[in-house]
């Protein structure tokens, strides 16, 4: 994990993403997932480059089964971005950099 993206547990999920002013992005992976590691250097770049609008968050499906069943990930890499402290978009795979900022902004309205 890089200086850009912070882990999160089950325990401090409601403190550093549902409470967030700044919108999150939240990363539900684990260590045996193939997509889930090519699409982890894309988060961070995505992180470092618009720390301004969203910060990334990383939950360890494997250590943090409640917050997975909680919101329904079925299928890893998840992506659940969180504006105002509820889901905004739901992005479910890996895919290229620039669809995937994409679809970011447009989920936290922003250009």
């Amino acid at each position: 994990m890089s200086e850009s993206t912070f882990e999160i547990t089950d325990d401090t999920f409601d403190g550093m993403v549902v409470a967030s002013d700044t919108p999150v992005v939240v990363d539900f992976w684990a260590e045996w997932c193939g997509p889930c590691k090519m699409i982890a250097p894309i988060l961070e770049e995505l992180a470092e480059e618009n720390a301004e609008k969203f910060k990334v968050g990383k939950v360890n499906v494997d250590e943090n089964r409640q917050s997975a069943m909680k919101y329904s990930v079925r299928s890893i890499p998840t992506l659940l971005v969180f504006k105002d402290g509820e889901i905004a978009e739901q992005i479910v795979g890996a895919m290229p950099k620039d669809v995937l900022k994409k679809k970011i902004l447009d989920a936290i309205d922003e250009e």
